[in-house]
């Protein structure tokens, strides 16, 4: 006999977007049951430990979650009265064909850079972006995202923001389409595009030809103001998880771990509940919320169910490529002094920042927050951000021994990125963990694992939170601009204030804003 549970909203993946909403949701005062396939919650952001070593899986670079910011998951967090403490820094190394050198976020420490490099020219180029996008910026953060929901309450509940949208509209026409278009106005010099490309693959996976304006306009405004500085959670990113879900279970809502999703139950044209792998079908009274990608949504719905128009929408949704991960534990004796954090590789500007092994970023979070590791001992996680064909990998046997060694060979890129920061990496390991966009796939529920959709600024747009659908809406990264933490907090908190009433929507901006996060 099959067993049934009932609850109102049942969302399905514990990622940022999913745990955002349900917090949030579960905040409202709505019963809510979170159904995540691993056993580990957070999706590309969940932590995991090996021999006493606590590893970030995913995200390594975090900001204003420490102070009241525009950030969404900051405001996420206010929304729930949760917290995340953070050790706070501002440096980070560069390794590029230029050659090395540490930055920081802040207006003025990379014109210092920049003027050893380029020269005079390229300061004053920087400096006549920096002022551009100034009032660009306060344009892109002016409508928070928690004010926005996907039906017509949004008029009551954006209306507070009107005086400052009606201030900055002259600007947010320059925020529609790609920032390729804002650069060529004032830069010129060949490093700071080819760096600018960096900073816009970093936060979508895209070179500035299609990276959204408002996306890098946001950025800056975060990091390009005085005395800004960088957080990371003390616990690593799984602490941004554990407040998540704190939040989720102190409001009622429950969080089910190792419970996969086979299908998204329906009603006529309303979805009611889904179906788990185990057989157990839970049933809910105001609908169903997805935080798998769009191409992972689509296989839980039945076939016949789904109008041919949506189908081919999404499945037509170009995908980003995945990762290579190398996780280590090492020995930290003697490190040198005042080493950065987090180091971003570039081996040749010629071939693109996209493209394959050509670009490794290098965490040793360990350096900020020791308790993350064995005393004396380091954690390293380097990667290729986004870059990794899926079709090299594409049916291979993960137990093969083919499968073995072109982790081993893939992952080479990774060592020598390392290298150059620790030369003697080899003497100091202790613990070593490959992973693939297989291990993408298997662990994340990422369909080929894509690290997220590849929608350009200048010929696509994001869906949103609705569907076909009564009672099914989407959150994630397929669903609001941008991949990264900030971008699926806001849609989580979106596809929740479309459920909430607009009473209860306003009461929570009005808590907020108390707080001071807008």
């Amino acid at each position: 006999m099959i067993k049934t549970q009932e609850t109102d909203i049942i969302v399905i993946g514990s990622g940022i977007g999913g745990l955002s909403a349900a917090a949030l949701l579960a905040r409202y005062g709505f019963q809510v049951t979170v159904c995540e396939a691993h056993t580990i919650a957070g999706g590309a952001a969940h932590a995991f430990e090996r021999q006493g070593y606590l590893f970030d899986s995913g995200p390594s670079l975090f900001s204003g979650l420490s102070t009241p910011s525009p950030n969404p998951l900051r405001q996420v967090l206010d929304a729930i009265g949760e917290e995340v403490p953070c050790v706070q820094y501002d440096t980070w190394g560069c390794w590029l064909p230029e050659g090395n050198f540490n930055t920081s976020v802040g207006a003025d420490q990379f014109c210092e850079v920049l003027q050893q490099l380029r020269g005079e020219k390229a300061v004053t180029e920087w400096r006549q972006l920096q002022e551009m996008m100034i009032p660009l910026g306060k344009a892109a953060t002016g409508l928070s995202p928690l004010a926005v929901r996907s039906d017509w309450g949004i008029l009551r509940t954006i209306a507070p923001f009107f005086p400052t949208l009606i201030k900055n509209s002259g600007q947010m026409f320059q925020l529609m389409g790609a920032f390729q278009k804002l650069e060529d106005q004032v830069i010129s010099d060949s490093f700071l595009r080819n760096w600018l490309d960096l900073l816009c693959y970093l936060l979508s996976g895209l070179p500035a030809s299609d990276t959204s304006a408002a996306e890098m306009a946001f950025m800056f405004a975060d990091w390009y103001r005085p005395n800004v500085k960088l957080d990371y959670p003390i616990g690593g990113s799984g602490a941004i998880v554990d407040a998540l879900v704190r939040g989720l279970q102190k409001h009622g809502g429950e969080l089910r771990l190792g419970a996969k999703v086979e299908e998204i139950l329906f009603s006529e044209k309303k979805a009611v509940g889904v179906r788990l792998k185990n057989g157990e079908e839970l049933r809910s009274r105001f609908g169903v919320i997805s935080n798998a990608s769009a191409w992972d949504t689509l296989k839980l719905i039945p076939p016949e169910k789904i109008p041919k128009p949506f189908q081919q929408e999404k499945e037509s949704i170009p995908q980003c490529p995945s990762f290579m991960h190398l996780h280590l534990g090492i020995d930290g004796t003697d490190l040198p002094e005042n080493l950065p954090c987090h180091h971003i590789i570039v081996k040749d500007w010629e071939k693109g920042v996209t493209a394959p092994q050509n670009v490794v970023l290098v965490s040793i979070p360990s350096l900020l927050d020791p308790s993350i590791a064995p005393t004396g001992k380091h954690v390293i996680h380097a990667y290729t951000p986004a870059s990794e064909p899926y079709d090299l990998w594409e049916g291979l046997d993960r137990r093969s021994t083919a499968y073995q060694q072109q982790k081993e060979a893939r992952s080479q890129v990774l060592w020598e990125g390392i290298k150059n920061i620790i030369p003697d990496l080899e003497n100091r390991c202790e613990l070593k963990l490959i992973g693939s966009p297989l291990t993408h796939e298997r662990f994340l529920q990422r369909h080929r694992g894509t690290y997220g959709p590849a929608i350009s600024a200048e010929n696509g747009f994001f869906p949103g939170a609705k569907t076909p659908w009564q009672g099914l809406l989407c959150c994630g990264d397929s669903t609001f601009p941008g991949i990264g933490l900030p971008a699926v907090a806001a849609s989580g908190a979106i596809a929740a204030n479309t459920v909430a009433p607009v009473k209860k929507h306003l009461e929570m901006l009005s808590k907020i804003s108390r707080n001071k996060s807008f």
